[in-house]
């Protein structure tokens, strides 16, 4: 058996708004990452604020790049490189001591916030789900949270993860910035191998959108998006081409367009994805979920991209318990 299990999911607000409506209950809200613009500490209170307003009994929150002040090594590597001397209780004020903005998330009731690696929940209406969370990206820059590109970085994404959740995309999926793809291979290799249920990230805000990728049956040595995924049999379910215009449009197609992102903005999310595990939908191991939640727009016509609201089924806690229990 199993219970429907509902989550919110959204990411890089940058200490924005974002569209809470009354249907907005979940049973899991999650931020994945660059919940603030410039990582000062009066954007972390303001997205506490609206994470506190949304009704869900749990909220899991990861970092981003933006988020440089809950990366102490990144915090401190900022202040001492500044070409000039930072007045220290300037840097105070603004930013907070070190560890001053992590200790906001663990003081804050009903909000988790995960560092990298694997943690389980046992859930309120009975069900149990595995987490892997990453705020890692590449990059060359030298922001919070990022590793060198050529070098890569260790994903250990366990088989019996449910839900990943990263601040970048996974390469060749939803990870399109300025025309190219800037998603991680290494990620991409992690989560062929694992297949979770979902895959949740942001970072890359044109890449908004969802996608229920079918796996091939057999991972292969180095897994790409070009020679691991069955797109045959993989589905997507929205991306932001088609509800923002582009230079292919009709003045027909337009309005359209305008209609469901007007919708769309009204009910406060894109689309309810029911996704049955006895169907052929979303079945563990066979499928993932793959989401990109970036909410801040980059038109002045769709300034807030919609959150997801997703619906999976996950397994009750004691089965979950009797299961490892059998297989031990």
């Amino acid at each position: 058996m199993t219970a429907k299990t509902r989550f919110f999911i959204i990411s890089d607000t940058h200490a924005g708004d974002f569209n809470i409506k009354p249907g907005h209950g979940a049973d899991v809200v999650i931020h994945c990452g660059d919940l603030t613009e410039e990582s000062k500490i009066h954007e972390y209170h303001h997205t506490l604020q609206l994470l506190k307003d949304l009704d869900a009994p749990l909220k899991l929150v990861i970092a981003g790049n933006h988020d440089f002040t809950l990366d102490t090594p990144a915090f401190r590597r900022k202040v001492d490189e500044a070409t000039e001397p930072l007045d220290p209780e300037l840097v105070r004020k603004e930013y907070g001591d070190y560890g001053e903005a992590r200790q906001l998330f663990d003081s804050a009731s009903g909000i988790t916030f995960l560092d990298e690696g694997t943690h389980q929940f046992n859930l309120h209406n009975g069900a149990t789900m595995t987490i892997y969370a990453s705020p890692y990206t590449p990059s060359k820059g030298g922001n919070a949270y990022q590793y060198d590109p050529e070098l890569g970085h260790q994903f250990d994404i366990g088989k019996d993860v449910d839900i990943v959740i990263t601040h970048g995309p996974p390469h060749g999926i939803m990870d399109f910035a300025e025309s190219r793809r800037a998603g991680c291979p290494h990620l991409f290799g992690a989560v062929a191998r694992a297949r979770p249920r979902i895959h949740c990230f942001g970072h890359t805000h044109e890449g908004w959108g969802a996608k229920i990728v079918a796996w091939r049956e057999h991972v292969t040595k180095s897994p790409s998006h070009f020679t691991d995924i069955d797109n045959g049999r993989s589905t997507v379910i929205e991306k932001l081409s088609n509800i923002t215009k582009t230079k292919f449009d009709t003045p027909e197609s337009v309005t359209e367009k305008f209609r469901k992102a007007e919708q769309y903005t009204q009910r406060g999310y894109c689309a309810t994805c029911h996704c049955d595990s006895d169907s052929d939908t979303l079945k563990k191991g066979t499928h993932t979920l793959f989401i990109n939640a970036a909410v801040e727009g980059l038109s002045d016509e769709l300034p807030i991209q919609p959150p997801w609201l997703v619906d999976i089924d996950l397994p009750l806690a004691h089965q979950h318990n009797e299961t490892k229990t059998q297989e031990s």
